[in-house]
């Protein structure tokens, strides 16, 4: 697939999807860049793990893609936090992806909440999540400075926000479809069920920044009865947004339609071209020593309100990895170097 003159050799798009993978495509013509993500294997082993309800599923899947569409594009090495910090029966959802492709993803909810909800039917992320905020941090490392940005969860969805922030905090006209659902198949003693998972960031970027402009941000002080600052968009980015609206979920998620086929079905008129994709693996960062070294940066007092039954155990929220420890071997070996340890994702 390839943008009419430019000489760039041009192919069928691949027939099938490849898995857990990250494709980067442009669309020279309107002006627009954005990656396909496809997930199979390594999503169904985060979700599966937990056991969590349907609807609980669903959303942290969404979550997972959405911070793999985001994190993918940081340039140097480091880590993509997504976090959401809720007053619904879904109260935190905690993505962290490392690059160039590393996941992992756990959620914290009301098991009784959640279960009301089902039983009413409400298992819409409104009712799930609720009321608060979705917090995107960037760690370059511990000699970098974080960077993160907010955004508002009032009611709405993963791409409700993600739109949000991209027009408060970006500027960069920007739309994104997530799709998250089971994968059901004949097997030995009764149906298998895998989840599967998919999304898609569409970027309008011309190279001339005024026809990225939009209209100006609400400053809340102006005077009764001014004008709404409008901006007209531009054509290419009406296309664009138009084209990924009609996205369905099951092209997301379907294995027999592969990324490059779900682009040239929108784009093919225009002509749009893939670059390399990455790969993408369920992978946590944990690890004993990692643990051990987390447990001697408490007391002494600390530690021993920990142990029971001659051990202390550590379960690891994003892979349930279990880590136990007699309590002589976290022994406060590092006092004298100051206290030291590691933390997971605020």
């Amino acid at each position: 697939m390839n943008n009419p003159g430019i000489a760039i050799p041009s192919r069928a798009p691949a027939a099938t999807s490849a898995d857990d993978t990250i494709l980067p495509f442009e669309v020279a013509a309107l002006d627009l860049r954005g990656r396909v993500v496809r997930f199979g294997p390594a999503v169904d082993e985060i979700l599966t793990r937990h056991a969590y309800p349907e609807p609980v599923a669903k959303l942290l899947g969404e979550s997972i893609v959405l911070a793999v569409l985001l994190g993918s594009a940081l340039k140097i090495d480091g880590r993509f936090i997504l976090q959401t910090q809720t007053d619904g029966p879904v109260h935190m959802l905690v993505v962290d992806f490392t690059t160039p492709g590393q996941i992992r993803a756990c959620a914290k909810f009301d098991a009784a909440a959640v279960a009301a909800l089902i039983d009413k039917g409400e298992t819409g992320a409104a009712a799930l999540m609720g009321r608060g905020h979705l917090a995107m941090t960037i760690d370059r490392g511990p000699d970098m400075s974080r960077y993160q940005g907010l955004v508002a969860l009032d009611g709405g969805t993963l791409e409700d926000a993600a739109h949000e922030y991209f027009f408060r905090s970006e500027q960069i006209p920007t739309r994104v479809r997530l799709a998250v659902g089971e994968e059901l198949r004949a097997a030995t003693g009764g149906t298998s069920h895998r989840w599967r998972a998919g999304g898609i960031l569409l970027q309008f970027l011309p190279k001339a920044t005024d026809r990225q402009r939009g209209a100006d941000l609400d400053p809340g002080d102006a005077p009764e009865g001014t004008g709404v600052h409008a901006v007209p968009e531009d054509d290419a980015w009406v296309e664009g947004r138009s084209l990924i609206a009609t996205v369905e979920d099951i092209e997301l998620i379907d294995p027999a339609v592969s990324s490059e086929r779900l682009l040239y079905r929108l784009f093919h008129e225009r002509g749009v071209r893939v670059f390399r994709s990455a790969p993408v693996a369920a992978q946590c960062s944990c690890s004993h020593d990692a643990v051990g070294r987390m447990l001697r940066s408490f007391s002494p007092q600390e530690r021993d309100d920990m142990v029971e039954n001659g051990v202390i155990s550590v379960t690891c929220e994003f892979c349930s990895s279990t880590f136990v420890f007699a309590p002589a071997d976290v022994a406060d070996e590092v006092a004298a170097q100051g206290r030291t340890g590691q933390s997971e994702p605020n």
